[in-house]
């Protein structure tokens, strides 16, 4: 029989390693590549091991593995559950909720459902992910109640980017689709399920499926950008000028649809493109993404945010930072980070989205073998908002990563024993 742990670890003998592997290399937030390059093996060897053509038969290559995946060898071998260290106890809670099919129907109460919902984005917001985790359980039993599309996919959305950070992508892709199917035949709520669906695929390394999904979702919001030469093709939509073109097919001119905070979610979606485009290797595609959501983000000033994006032109600038440095070039993803974090509307972004971009941008500079900037982002995200660093896998591995290096960078050493590691 199988069974799933609460923190995503399986304890079935049925489950072959290489599948518990893969498994927790994603929840490490690891491509193949880099648990080759820690391991000081090839790529060739982990996709073998994973796929199971290479056998596993020596311990001490299990208890090498489990080392560099930070889980006990027993896990690895199915013999011992396992939750990732630091998570907040109650994702069985949340899991338990989405299970739950025959949530009796109750009386719509949309302003309470609104209320809950408010207060649980703000925690998402403030990076208290603890006291989400306590709320989210309810807020869904609620939203699956009332049957209301829109609350639906807000509560959806939200534990599928809570799920994200605390390394559950699998549990998360789960709660985004949760939100697709909610959101109907809704073009923005679909659109604003599928930057939960293209977050959590990219959370899984899938990052090709990422790009298929976000997309599609952004060019049903958004008049599609296209260019003729060098020479952009403009559209006036009230008092600001922003891309348009024709469709892809060459059908004619789209009517500009939605609003400005519609058009938000189609820059957040953009945004997510690039980003997902970079993890595919296609960094000129990122490139001409982020470029696009500039184009929309310079349109949107002093628009409501009602769909919770943060999307705005820092949003973007921050998106080329990390595109930058997965291109290779440090040198301009540095100085563009340190451009970016003086600006005021970087001090104006939810303590969440700070903390998740330090975060990506320490992966961002370790992948390029900047240590010391790689230290300083984690301290940063520590210091505006701690459960970046405390609760998530992602952060712990980093960590790790870093304080390995003798001497530690400075602030990481402390880091590695607030969060538990040993070096």
């Amino acid at each position: 029989m199988r069974s799933r742990t609460g923190g995503g670890g399986v304890s079935s003998d049925d489950v072959p390693i290489g599948r518990r592997v893969a498994r927790w290399r994603v929840r490490r937030s690891m491509t193949q590549q880099m648990l080759a390059d820690r391991l000081r093996r090839s790529k060739s060897w982990v996709d073998k091991v994973e796929r199971g053509v290479r056998s596993l038969d020596r311990y001490s290559v299990i208890q090498e593995l489990a080392h560099v995946l930070r889980v006990d060898p027993q896990v690895l071998l199915g013999q011992q559950s396992s939750s990732p260290a630091g998570a907040p106890d109650g994702v069985d809670d949340i899991r338990a909720a989405l299970a739950r099919y025959d949530t009796p129907q109750a009386p719509e109460q949309t302003d309470e459902l609104r209320r809950q919902a408010g207060y649980a984005w703000l925690s998402y917001q403030h990076a208290h992910y603890g006291q989400l985790v306590r709320v989210l359980p309810g807020l869904l039993d609620t939203a699956q109640g009332a049957r209301s599309a829109e609350m639906l996919v807000q509560a959806y959305r939200i534990t599928s980017s809570l799920l994200v950070k605390l390394g559950e992508a699998d549990l998360a892709w789960l709660a985004a689709d949760r939100a697709m199917s909610a959101a109907g035949d809704d073009p923005v709520l679909a659109a604003t399920a599928a930057i939960s669906v293209g977050q959590a695929l990219r959370a899984q390394d899938r990052n090709r499926l990422a790009l298929a999904a976000l997309l599609p979702a952004a060019n049903r919001v958004l008049p599609p950008s296209s260019h003729y030469g060098d020479q952009e093709v403009c559209v006036t939509f009230g008092d600001q000028t922003t891309p348009k073109s024709l469709d892809h097919q060459g059908q004619g001119n789209r009517r500009v649809r939605g609003e400005r905070r519609e058009w938000a979610v189609g820059g957040t979606l953009l945004v997510q493109a690039a980003l997902a485009a970079a993890g595919c290797g296609e960094h000129r595609r990122a490139d001409e993404l982020t470029d696009r959501a500039a184009g929309v983000a310079a349109g949107l000033r002093g628009y409501d945010d009602t769909h919770r994006t943060s999307f705005g032109p820092v949003v973007v600038e921050l998106a080329r930072v990390l595109v930058a440095a997965q291109r290779g070039d440090a040198v301009e993803a540095l100085r563009r980070h340190s451009t970016i974090v003086r600006r005021e509307g970087w001090r104006r972004l939810p303590a969440e989205y700070r903390g998740a971009y330090l975060v990506d941008a320490a992966r961002a500079y370790l992948q390029v073998g900047d240590l010391r900037g790689a230290a300083r982002a984690l301290v940063d995200a520590d210091s505006v908002a701690p459960a970046e660093v405390r609760c998530r896998p992602l952060a712990r591995t980093l960590i790790a990563d870093v304080a390995r290096v003798q001497p530690a960078p400075a602030g990481v050493a402390r880091l590695a024993t607030v969060v538990g590691l040993t070096r």
